[in-house]
C-alpha cells in the first residue's frame, strides 16, 4: 500500500512540477517537488527506499526535461540516500532539523548537479547561489509542510470516523 501511494505522489509531483516549471527564480525552479518526495521517502522509509525513488523520479524527471538523461537523477539519488542515512543517525522530529534536512539535501542536489553540468562543460552557470539557496527554503518549506500534513491527516481522518454517527 505504501508503495502505491508513493507511485502515486510520484506521479503527482513529476505532473505539477513540469506543470509549474515557469515559475522559476533565475532559471531555477523555486521548488522541487521531486526532490522533496524523495527526500521525504528517504527519511520516512529509509535510504534504500530513498534510493529507489529518487532513481526513478529523477530518470523520469530528466526524461521529461532537456539535458543530460542521468545526471539529474544521479543528483537526486546521492542527496536523497543522503538524507536517508542522516535520518537513521539523527532524530529528525522537529520542525527545523526537517527544515534543514531538506535545506541540505536540496543544496547537495544543486553541488552535485552544477558540479557535473561544469566539469563536463556542458553548461555554464552565472552565480547560481542565489537560486540554489531560493530553491533550498522553497523546499525546506515544502517539505516541513509536507511532513505535517502527513502526520495530522491520518489521525484527523480517525478521529472524523469515530465521531460520525453509524449509518443504518
Amino acid at each position: 500500500m505504501r508503495a502505491l501511494v508513493a507511485i502515486l505522489a510520484l506521479i503527482v509531483a513529476l505532473a505539477v512540477q513540469t506543470t509549474l516549471a515557469a515559475l522559476s527564480h533565475d532559471g531555477t525552479a523555486v521548488v522541487d517537488l521531486v526532490l522533496v518526495l524523495s527526500v521525504y521517502i528517504a527519511v520516512t522509509s529509509g535510504a534504500g527506499a530513498g534510493l529507489l525513488t529518487a532513481t526513478v523520479a529523477g530518470l523520469l524527471q530528466d526524461s521529461l526535461s532537456s539535458g543530460i538523461l542521468g545526471i539529474g537523477a544521479l543528483a537526486k539519488t546521492i542527496a536523497a540516500y543522503l538524507a536517508g542515512v542522516a535520518s537513521t543517525q539523527f532524530i529528525l522530529n522537529g520542525i527545523a532539523q526537517r527544515f534543514f534536512t531538506f535545506f541540505l539535501a536540496t543544496v547537495a542536489h544543486a553541488v552535485i548537479f552544477i558540479g557535473l553540468y561544469t566539469l563536463l562543460d556542458l553548461r555554464t552557470f552565472q552565480a547560481p547561489a542565489v537560486g540554489v539557496l531560493t530553491q533550498a527554503v522553497g523546499n525546506g518549506l515544502v517539505g516541513v509542510i509536507g511532513f505535517q500534513i502527513a502526520e495530522w491527516l491520518p489521525g484527523f481522518l480517525a478521529r472524523r470516523r469515530a465521531t460520525r454517527p453509524l449509518r443504518r
